[in-house]
């Protein structure tokens, strides 16, 4: 066990510098806040780095059953209250957080799945989005997802606490769609949208053989360029005067469609 309570240490600075993207992409790390999400990295196969809690509460309970089974070598570090302030997003600073490092792409392991339910986002800029787009994506056991260009941060602190864990739960790769969807498209993968102009209703497309569901930007939609590369539009019925449906919800709707009839 190590403890450090100034907010000058280096390591503190380290941690405190992961806040930010590109501080993340350079030490290939990222920070996890808080009990829940702590839990569910310790019950993963990720690596971490070191679990930081606060010296005067110590380790909280409802973690150390999980750290108990954790088979990684993470390092213990208490801090005080000012260094957990400096190193959280939240505006109440969480009484542990854990340094977790980043993987090395799943993109091969998830190409080479058969009959997969792949959620695919192009330029989804929410972080709320993406997070409980992931969290729909794991709760209706998608096979994974793909972020293109113009994503949410996937190590956005904000995008994390919205997975809730599901980050945890599936793979999650960040992709130039362009060069990925063509080899998706080559191994099988039928590429699949959503259009208000389409004929086909959601609840009659056959989710069975599995499908690549591409998501676009909040405001307007799929780039054309990834257009391009869509094989089928599905339409969501809507009998209300709404426009049209969140990035999020819409997903979630496609994705429990898929559930249902790939147990029935």
């Amino acid at each position: 066990m190590t403890e450090i309570l100034s907010t000058q240490n280096a390591k503190v600075k380290e941690w405190a510098q992961l806040l930010e993207k590109k501080h993340r992409d350079k030490q290939g790390k990222f920070i996890v806040e808080g009990i829940h999400l702590v839990s569910e990295v310790l019950r993963s196969d990720w690596d971490i780095d070191c679990i930081v809690y606060d010296t005067e509460k110590g380790i909280p309970a409802e973690l150390r059953e999980d750290i108990d089974h954790y088979s990684g070598g993470a390092q213990y570090i208490a801090v005080s209250e000012a260094v957990l302030s400096k190193c959280t997003d939240t505006k109440t600073p969480q009484s542990v957080f854990a340094i977790v490092y980043k993987r090395n792409s799943l993109t091969e392991r998830l190409l080479e799945i058969n009959h997969s339910l792949v959620m695919v986002l192009d330029n989804v800029q929410d972080p709320g989005n993406v997070g409980t787009i992931i969290r729909s994506s794991d709760a209706a056991g998608a096979t994974g997802i793909v972020l293109g260009k113009g994503c949410a941060d996937l190590y956005n602190p904000k995008t994390i606490r919205s997975t809730m864990g599901s980050l945890f739960h599936l793979p999650v790769i960040e992709s130039d769609l362009s060069e990925l969807l063509p080899v998706a498209k080559q191994k099988g993968h039928l590429v699949l949208s959503t259009s208000l102009q389409a004929s086909q209703s959601c609840y009659e497309f056959d989710f069975t053989t599995g499908a690549w569901i591409v998501i676009g930007n909040e405001g307007k939609g799929i780039s054309a360029e990834v257009s391009e590369l869509v094989d089928q539009h599905i339409l969501i019925p809507m009998q209300g005067q709404a426009e049209s449906l969140n990035a999020a919800m819409a997903s979630t709707i496609l994705l429990f469609e898929a559930m249902r009839q790939r147990i029935s």
